[in-house]
């Protein structure tokens, strides 16, 4: 059975690559291509924030007994983030490539310290602490955003 941390962590480098070929798209002046291929890694990341703010950390949250701690920091960060989409999806409309690269080198450096942190620590005290009842969360995780 897949833990949660492989599990997410697939999905980390799921949105990774949808960031790479967006932001190469960009960089070489596509911009048909980057605007599709933007939309589909804010989608993938929208996705993968649901998954753990409406699954994950709650779940976490009840089996620690505590909301404090590393999903408080995680959710903190994904709004971070968020802003940071945010900034990218104006500068893409606007065709304005230095100001979206701008934007993407500084989510590359937090996607990567954020990704680290779930993956080295909060993932693995998910998988400890959500262990018995692992699959029931990785199946509402995946069910998240399904119509």
């Amino acid at each position: 059975m897949e833990s949660i941390q492989e599990h997410l962590k697939t999905d980390h480098r799921r949105c990774d690559g949808f960031f790479v070929e967006a932001e190469q798209l960009v960089a070489d002046g596509n911009w048909q291509a980057a605007e599709e291929g933007f939309k589909t890694f804010h989608q993938a990341m929208e996705h993968h924030f649901t998954m753990e703010e409406e699954v994950l950390f709650p779940d976490f949250e009840e089996a620690s007994g505590s909301p404090a701690g590393p999903s408080q920091v995680m959710r903190m960060e994904h709004q971070q983030i968020r802003e940071l989409l945010g900034d990218m999806a104006q500068a893409m409309s606007e065709k304005d490539g230095d100001t979206f690269l701008g934007a993407a080198e500084t989510l590359l450096i937090l996607m990567q310290q954020h990704n680290a942190k779930e993956e080295q620590i909060l993932y693995p005290m998910c998988d400890d602490l959500l262990g018995s009842k692992r699959e029931e969360v990785l199946s509402r995780m995946e069910a998240v955003g399904e119509s």
